[in-house]
């Protein structure tokens, strides 16, 4: 209770971080950035709006693909202003609420978007093995209640972490190693006994995300029996053809991802700009990437933004 009224007596205020030693460059380390944000949220609201507009693309893979576009959406959300606001305006200062409803929402978009990687390997898995009763298995009832667990589930785990930091006190420096609120960054800067703090981070990350992973190989394991199993070649391709995209999905946010994790537990000796880089990485090449990989791998999506952006050369074809 006494840490609790410290806290709300005088607000804590963090101090965010930009790229270490090269603070003098924001200005222009905010272009890349500024163009990757730019890509990202166009992108993802591309199509988005291409799966609500074309009717041809209300189908299981594509409602998933949209999921997953959301939570790239929420992700880049989440992050812009704080990042751009360092490296435009040099503005550090975030209060501890602000911190800590970032750090949340950061949190769960990235549990979201690993279950959302999770629903579409089973959605890859139900339409290789057993193409017939796709539509009946995967019914828009079913997958409106998939994105509800997925919601709920984030949300159930994440909240006892998140609030746990609220019995902190930091009576050290406030200074942040990311440009965003990181749950292990703030942990670090707390003079107080994180072991609880850190049992239930942990566990909430190997529960959602760790436990996706494994749930991911193992129905790349099965979908590779099946196709296996199919006596044509040709069949056999356009199988594992399908799955090309939704593999590159995979790699691109869970590679960063457990790099950060490493970096954050054994990478203490490594230098700032190493965890800085990792970091952006986590947070920004996914939602940049994903809409890109979907849009040059599958026909149906890039045919369907082909024909909104131009649509005379859809009709001239």
């Amino acid at each position: 209770m006494s840490t609790f009224q410290n806290i709300t007596s005088s607000p804590i205020i963090f101090l965010l971080t930009g790229v270490p030693g090269l603070e003098a460059f924001h200005t222009w380390i905010s272009i890349p950035f500024c163009f990757l944000y730019a890509v990202a949220l166009s992108g993802n609201s591309l199509i988005l709006f291409t799966i609500t507009s074309q009717p041809s693309l209300h189908e299981p893979m594509y409602y998933f693909l949209s999921m997953l576009s959301t939570t790239d959406l929420g992700l880049s959300i989440s992050t812009l202003v704080t990042m751009l606001g360092i490296f435009w305006f040099n503005a550090r200062e975030i209060s501890f609420n602000a911190c800590l409803s970032q750090m949340f929402f950061i949190k769960l978009f990235t549990v979201m978007e690993s279950s959302v990687l999770l629903a579409m390997a089973f959605d890859r898995y139900v339409a290789i093995s057993n193409p017939l009763r796709y539509a009946t298995i995967l019914t828009d009832s079913r997958i409106a209640w998939i994105g509800v667990a997925i919601v709920i589930r984030g949300t159930l785990m994440l909240t006892p972490m998140v609030s746990l930091l609220q019995r902190l006190s930091f009576c050290r420096s406030h200074v942040l190693h990311h440009s965003y609120c990181y749950h292990p960054d703030v942990m670090k800067l707390s003079c107080t006994d994180t072991r609880i703090n850190s049992a239930v981070g942990l566990t909430a990350m190997i529960s959602t995300v760790g436990v996706d992973s494994v749930l991911i190989l193992l129905s790349y394991a099965l979908i590779v029996r099946t196709v296996l199993s199919i006596a044509s070649r040709e069949e056999r391709k356009k199988a594992f053809s399908t799955c090309i995209s939704h593999i590159g999905a995979v790699a691109i946010f869970y590679i960063p991802l457990i790099s950060l994790s490493f970096v954050h537990r054994f990478g203490k000796r490594a230098p700032p700009y190493v965890h800085t880089m990792i970091a952006n990485t986590y947070l920004t090449v996914p939602p940049v990437m994903n809409p890109i990989i979907y849009s040059v791998k599958t026909k149906q999506i890039r045919k369907a933004v082909i024909k909104i952006l131009h649509p005379s050369i859809i009709e001239f074809s």
